[in-house]
């Protein structure tokens, strides 16, 4: 069964797996919309329309017609197309504006669910998008209701801070898979791993959500001839690694064609032992090692710890969430009752010593 998790900053249930439209632009219309249609009818309710060019929104809007209240997309303000329908991207503050009103039209709604400042990856970028007014458009939309909620895509753990900053986030597209975090990915992913697991872990303090690009590297992962690793990961393994990482709400991978989604649909119907990623331990790292990602792999524990949470309240008060503490006090079982077994070291594909761990966390909260 897919597995639904509630937006911090509303109340939409969104699926964890959702779709990202910007690879099949190339396939027919009748195909698009049939693609949209039974992505629907399993469950899935969470789309991306960046990138797929123009040809992709008018059989999408025909798939959502009637099912408009079952599903919620992200539109990018900046994201724009040519004439012949290819996709680019402007901050022209009139480019932008006749972009999202063709959009709407054309999609046949009158809002959108996620309005997204569009690819944010420099400074210079956050500088442009207020400057030129594409972020006031974008604010007052949402107090008109047409943007239901704000969000922004980038690919830089520095550059996202400074929208975090804001204060007027709801969610946050950001380039996640086991190349990037583990700092053997190509240009996009930026950042080092301690700084991405920083920002993954605000969000998650402040009630930011995330939506997930680039979840297989390009496909990349999914070959040993073309993975880092020189070893072949799932797209299952892929996607519960990103569903493990703090914040996330969905991953949202492209599909060209029914067969894609096909593909994609076996996940939520996958065992436990199809999405264990721990053959990540083989090569993480060390600047990786030590970081715990709250996946759960060392489970179970003898002594009936969830080693993830008390880990995950551990680093949201360390990132100055209040109620974090408060969330710890209500475990039934705590740091304090490990047995030091070793049986969670010897599991953990980031090679944390959670023993040690156990010890560290039990100490700060007696003290907090």
């Amino acid at each position: 069964m897919l597995e639904y998790r509630k937006l911090p900053h509303g109340n939409e249930l969104i699926g964890t797996l959702g779709l990202g439209m910007g690879g099949i632009q190339n396939a027919e219309p009748d195909e698009i919309q049939a693609v949209v249609e039974r992505a629907i009818e399993n469950g899935i309710n969470f789309f991306d329309l960046c990138a797929g060019g123009k040809s992709v929104y008018g059989p999408f809007g025909k798939a959502i017609k009637g099912k408009r209240e079952k599903v919620y997309f992200q539109l990018h303000f900046g994201a724009v197309y040519k004439e012949n329908g290819e996709y680019g991207w402007s901050r022209n503050l009139k480019t932008v504006k006749d972009t999202f009103g063709w959009e709407m039209k054309t999609l046949g709604t009158d809002y959108v669910d996620f309005g997204f400042l569009h690819c944010i990856d420099e400074e210079s970028d956050v500088e442009d998008i207020i400057k030129n007014g594409i972020f006031d458009f974008v604010k007052e939309l949402k107090e008109k209701g047409i943007v239901r909620h704000i969000g922004f895509s980038s690919h830089t753990p520095a550059v996202a801070h400074k929208l975090l900053d804001t204060g007027v986030m709801d969610l946050m597209m950001f380039s996640i898979n086991p190349a990037y975090d583990l700092e053997c990915g190509d240009e996009y992913g930026i950042g080092t791993n301690s700084e991405r697991a920083a920002l993954f872990r605000r969000c998650e303090a402040e009630g930011v959500g995330i939506s997930v690009m680039k979840p297989f590297h390009g496909g990349q992962l999914l070959s040993e001839k073309t993975s880092p690793f020189k070893k072949e990961l799932t797209k299952n393994q892929c996607i519960q690694y990103c569903l493990d990482r703090p914040a996330v709400l969905a991953v949202v991978p492209g599909v060209r064609s029914l067969d894609d989604l096909s593909e994609l649909l076996k996940y939520p119907a996958s065992s436990t032992g199809e999405c264990d990623y721990s053959i990540i331990g083989e090569f993480t790292p060390e600047s990786a090692v030590g970081n715990c990602v709250y996946c759960n792999h060392c489970q179970p524990c003898p002594a009936g710890i969830d080693i993830g949470i008390v880990n995950k309240y551990y680093d949201l008060a360390l990132a100055g969430d209040k109620m974090a503490a408060n969330h710890y006090g209500k475990l039934t079982v705590k740091a304090s009752a490990c047995l030091k077994c070793g049986h969670c070291d010897m599991r953990c594909p980031f090679k944390v010593r959670q023993q040690d761990k156990m010890q560290t966390i039990d100490n700060y909260f007696k003290g907090v």
